[in-house]
Order: C-alpha cells, then sequence, then structure tokens
C-alpha cells in the first residue's frame, strides 16, 4: 500500500473519531503519522497540530449550525489552557524522541481507558473557578507537550467543572482542542522541524472530511459502541508505541 493510500486513510479514520466523539482523532494521527508515513515524534507532534486545529474547526462549525456549542464556557475554559499550550509547545521539540513517545504512549492508554468506560460522567452544577483553570491549564499542557487535542480530557471536564449538559459537550470541546492547537502551534513556530507536505495535507483533507462523516455516523451508531471501538484501538496503539519506546 503506498503512502498516500496510507495517509487518506489514517487520516479518514482520525477525523471520524474527532467528529463522532470529540476526541480521539489526535491521538490515532501521532502515531499514524510515525509509524505508518515515518515521520519523526517531534515532527509528528507538530503535524499532528496542524491536523487537530484544522479538523476541530471544521467539526465545530457541524456543531455550531446545531446549536450545541457553549461559547462562554468554551473559550473561558479554553484561556486557562492558553499559556500552557503555548510553553509545552515550546518546549516539547526538546524532548528525547523516547521520552515523547513514552509520554504520548501513557496519554494513549488514558484515553483508551476512558473511551472503554460504559457511564458518561454527570455534572454536579457546581462550578470552581480553581477548578476549571487548573483543568484548562493541565488540558493545555498536554496539548503543547504531545500535539493532542485533549477532547477525551475537556468533555468530562467540561461536564463536570463547568457543568455543561452532555449534549453541548463534544461541541464545546471542539472550541477548546482548536484553540489550544492553534497557540501550541505558534510555541513551536520557531523550531525547525520538517514536514513532509506530500502526506501531511492529503491526510488532513481526509480527516476534515471524515470529521463530518463522523458528525453524520453519530446519529446512527449508539455511542456506547462506538467509544469501545475507538478505545479498544486507542489501548493497542498506546501497548504497541510503549513496546517501541522501551526496546
Amino acid at each position: 500500500m503506498t503512502p498516500l493510500i496510507l495517509a487518506l486513510l489514517a487520516g479518514g479514520v482520525a477525523g471520524v473519531s474527532l467528529g463522532a466523539l470529540g476526541a480521539g482523532g489526535s491521538i490515532l494521527t501521532v502515531p499514524a503519522l510515525i509509524y505508518l508515513l515515518g515521520f519523526t515524534p517531534a515532527a509528528a507532534t507538530t503535524a499532528s497540530l496542524v491536523v487537530v486545529v484544522v479538523t476541530s474547526v471544521s467539526a465545530l462549525v457541524a456543531h455550531a449550525r446545531a446549536g450545541a456549542v457553549r461559547w462562554r464556557a468554551g473559550l473561558l475554559f479554553a484561556a486557562a489552557g492558553l499559556l500552557p499550550a503555548a510553553g509545552a509547545g515550546a518546549l516539547s521539540a526538546r524532548l528525547p524522541a523516547a521520552v515523547l513517545t513514552l509520554l504520548f504512549a501513557a496519554v494513549a492508554a488514558l484515553a483508551g481507558l476512558h473511551m472503554l468506560r460504559r457511564r458518561a460522567p454527570g455534572g454536579s452544577g457546581t462550578v470552581s473557578g480553581v477548578r476549571a483553570a487548573g483543568a484548562g491549564a493541565g488540558l493545555g499542557a498536554v496539548t503543547g507537550f504531545l500535539g493532542v487535542g485533549g477532547g477525551f480530557l475537556a468533555v468530562p471536564a467540561l461536564v463536570t467543572v463547568l457543568a455543561v449538559p452532555m449534549s453541548a459537550a463534544v461541541g464545546t470541546s471542539l472550541l477548546v482542542v482548536a484553540a489550544n492547537g492553534l497557540v501550541a502551534l505558534a510555541g513551536r513556530a520557531y523550531t525547525a522541524v520538517h514536514l513532509d507536505l506530500t502526506l501531511l495535507l492529503p491526510f488532513l483533507a481526509a480527516a476534515v472530511l471524515g470529521a463530518w462523516d463522523g458528525r453524520r455516523l453519530a446519529a446512527k451508531v449508539s455511542a456506547g459502541t462506538l467509544r469501545r471501538v475507538f478505545g479498544a484501538l486507542l489501548l493497542a496503539v498506546a501497548v504497541a508505541m510503549g513496546a517501541t519506546a522501551v526496546l
């Protein structure tokens, strides 16, 4: 299978995950870029931020049209993560490849376990400014370090910390993901990382189309089924990446 076909297929899967669940797209993007398309870990996490920003904005449009975005809550949550995202983005390029890979494997495992949970988080209705700031800052740092949007963290945090209904949490998380990703990408602007655009652009195009398909898929397939499929896939990715980094 040619690299171009692999880029299209992997981009489509990442986009479907992001569009259907508001999460998981970038966590599939990084290993796909490394193991299928030959990107270095530093280049893969930077390229992933490009994919995160563009696909999140694309999927956000669909959710916004459906009235499923809480703009004020999302902007407040994102604001707390902007500085950590920029700082972590600048620091990430200096980490050894093995360390970056292990950190990413740990986050992928966390995301997979979260997706395999049967119950969705429930909001308590009590909003703490300190908790909101801490959750937003942590999400921004994860985005900056590893090039992941962190939707799997943003959705439950929005529900439990900012009392956003689940019906609007996915769309609102896309706003947070896009904002953090853009700032993290700006933090890496000065680093000399080569991105193969002949593979990245087809991957990105397929991810954008996949995000729109994922939005439609979510209306036809139960959320629990989608989450279990992607959760199992992420756990497999985490094990493979961890083994590669250690051996």
